[in-house]
């Protein structure tokens, strides 16, 4: 079930043929997941998982150009100061849990060292995470490699299963069960079409915050009508975090992919969020429309040949309506993450109760 099944169209933009990060050519997305099944009030005591996205096969060998934005900084994406300093992405993007980060890269570097075989390269992956302990027995370190490569093989183009999956299996959205969202938007030029696409893992906000096209749903839904999370005090609520990945394959420099980055943000704060002190809201937007980069280790006599790339650049006078898709796609992804997401209890007996359409239709309408 996704926003546009009950009716609720986010934007004006029309969307690709799966609304979905894998209506990008080439991008291809996997999961997987432990636990997340509805519990209906029993206890589970393992919700967690991985998300793997990989922007093209040869990923590994072949960089892509990429950017990235920080709302707010209490989370963690390695590799992020290579995307910094050389504009690039080389490596799949995974997304786990905060706790089994240092794992999950590290699984990441066998399997390009699996794919690349001996050699004096490095690997810089890119591995984010948003914090799940509410609903996941988190120090129990129960993401283990084998599920990233499972995640890894798995990966394809068709459209991606939402909520309660992958990495975004234990996380909460508002004050409701939260998770793994996705959605795209087209742009048609002169020229060509482009698609941008658009991935969640949403583990942010608080409940009265909630909108969706302007519309207070998160205030009409009140806590007196769907019971929040029963989080510890000390857990301040809106804390938790959301990572938003942006692919196209637009032919944009780095930095158009770091401006892209930044409007990924504006589509969180149209649905609510706000940054809050402890909630890492990190983004990534990269391209694929620039291929033939060399890889960031050439070989031990490269050649003269490769010392320019011929490259395009998507005019200035688009980056507008690029902007759009964008916000739109990241709007429409978190709501899909919320419509899929399904009730669950966490092994400390904290619920996440999933929301409820009828009512979501209904504080729509009013």
């Amino acid at each position: 079930m996704r926003a546009r099944d009950l009716g609720i169209v986010v934007g004006t933009h029309r969307t690709g043929t799966l609304n979905a990060i894998t209506d990008v050519p080439g991008v291809k997305l996997g999961y997987a997941t432990l636990g997340g099944a509805p519990s209906d009030g029993e206890k589970t005591t393992v919700n967690t998982g991985v998300t793997t996205i990989i922007p093209h096969e040869d990923i590994w060998t072949e960089p892509v150009f990429a950017g990235a934005h920080r709302l707010n900084g209490s989370g963690e994406m390695t590799g992020l100061e290579w995307i910094r300093e050389a504009g690039e992405l080389t490596s799949p993007i995974a997304l786990t849990n905060t706790h089994s980060v240092g794992l999950v890269r590290d699984a990441l570097v066998k399997e390009q060292v699996a794919h690349r075989g001996p050699g004096p390269y490095w690997c810089l992956p890119v591995v984010a995470e948003t914090y799940d302990g509410l609903l996941n027995d988190i120090n129990g370190h129960h993401v283990r490699e084998e599920h990233v490569f499972d995640a890894l093989r798995t990966a394809s183009s068709e459209l991606p299963a939402e909520g309660n999956m992958g990495g975004g299996t234990g996380m909460i959205c508002h004050e409701f069960k939260g998770g793994s969202g996705t959605s795209s938007r087209v742009l048609d030029t002169a020229a060509s079409s482009y698609t941008v696409g658009v991935f969640v893992q949403a583990n942010h906000g608080r409940r009265e915050r909630l909108s969706v096209e302007g519309v207070p749903v998160g205030r009409r839904i009140g806590a007196e009508v769907a019971p929040t999370p029963d989080a510890p005090t000390s857990f301040e609520r809106g804390s938790g975090s959301i990572v938003v990945i942006v692919a196209t394959d637009a032919p944009l420099l780095p930095h158009q992919c770091t401006r892209l980055a930044q409007r990924a943000a504006l589509g969180v704060g149209r649905m609510g969020g706000t940054g809050e002190q402890y909630s890492g809201d990190l983004m990534l937007a990269f391209s694929t429309g620039n291929r033939g980069i060399p890889p960031y280790l050439w070989d031990e006599n490269p050649q003269v040949e490769r010392a320019t790339v011929e490259l395009s650049m998507i005019a200035p006078q688009l980056m507008t309506s690029f902007f759009d898709l964008v916000i739109e796609a990241t709007e429409e992804a978190i709501l899909n993450c919320l419509v899929s997401a399904e009730t669950v209890t966490g092994p400390t007996g904290i619920t996440a109760h999933a929301i409820d359409h009828d009512l979501l239709k209904t504080a729509m309408a009013n």
